[in-house]
């Protein structure tokens, strides 16, 4: 249902030609829905005032109203409140987590990229390896490992994300460095490390770039996952995957605990898709150009 409404708005935009982003519809739906949650992020809390922590006993799991738009959970807490200061968790989320995958996942592909074929054929063995377990079975496994925690969460989601930045950045480099540019540098005495991070990485960071943005809905419905069975964010922090966890014990009596984390989760995901897809169209438009 979700998606036949964003097919119905993307038809309605290209529509209006003149209209700044009509011709990648995604890129616009993408934008604004990122944009609104960056600003309810940064202000949200400043507004709303309150502590997402203090529990109010004497109004347990009261309906949405004027005084409590999403309403209240099963300790008296608002919903509302809770979902802005966990807007800011997903964003530390999916920041730490991208920041860590790539860092160790982009330069290890463009050495493996750049290296000698035995060394290259080994490096993708070991993250083919790695990319072959499904990804929230390998974050299980490592936070079985390591123990609950937010932190171990990130680690985890992490380390299934660093194979496909390993993939990509490689790919990359092998299809530049035969460039003319590249062998002209080779040529001239530049290093590989001189060509791989002052000359291939910029040409590969559009790509880089889209990737992180496809992978960042990945990090939230990941992080939301960990969290719901337990093992990631823990009481009382905020986490939309803790919230709805917590609400599912008050399923029978009141729906709304578990629905609007819910809901954030789906408008968080969608955004980030429909932005990875935009800019991956507009890049891609600017190159056949």
């Amino acid at each position: 249902m979700i998606t036949m409404g964003i097919q119905r708005l993307a038809r309605l935009l290209r529509r209006f030609p003149a209209l700044p982003g009509a011709k990648e519809p995604e890129l616009l739906i993408g934008a604004v829905l990122c944009g609104v949650a960056a600003l309810a992020a940064l202000f949200g809390p400043m507004l709303l005032g309150g502590d997402p922590a203090v529990q109010d006993l004497f109004h347990v799991l009261q309906p949405p109203s004027w005084s409590h738009p999403c309403g209240t959970d099963a300790f008296g807490r608002d919903i509302l409140l809770r979902l802005v200061y966990g807007l800011r968790l997903t964003i530390m989320e999916i920041v730490v987590s991208l920041v860590v995958a790539a860092g160790v996942g982009v330069p290890v592909g463009l050495c493996a990229g750049m290296a000698p074929a035995w060394l290259d054929s080994a490096i993708m063995t070991v993250s083919d390896v790695v990319f072959a377990f499904p990804g929230l079975i390998l974050a299980l496994l490592v936070v079985s490992l390591m123990g609950p925690g937010l932190f171990h969460a990130l680690l985890a989601i992490a380390a299934f994300s660093i194979p496909v930045y390993i993939r990509l950045a490689r790919n990359l480099t092998v299809s530049l460095r035969h460039s003319v540019w590249v062998e002209a540098l080779q040529v001239l005495g530049a290093s590989r490390a001189r060509i791989l991070f002052l000359h291939i990485l910029p040409n590969a960071a559009t790509p880089l770039l889209v990737q992180a943005t496809l992978s960042s809905g990945t990090v939230v419905l990941s992080a939301a996952s960990l969290s719901f069975l337990g093992l990631g964010a823990q009481p009382p922090l905020p986490e939309w995957g803790t919230m709805m966890s917590d609400g599912r014990n008050a399923l029978g009596a009141a729906f709304w605990p578990c629905l609007f984390p819910g809901l954030a989760i789906a408008a968080a995901v969608i955004g980030l898709n429909c932005l990875g897809d935009g800019l991956r169209d507009r890049f891609d438009s600017s190159s056949r150009r």
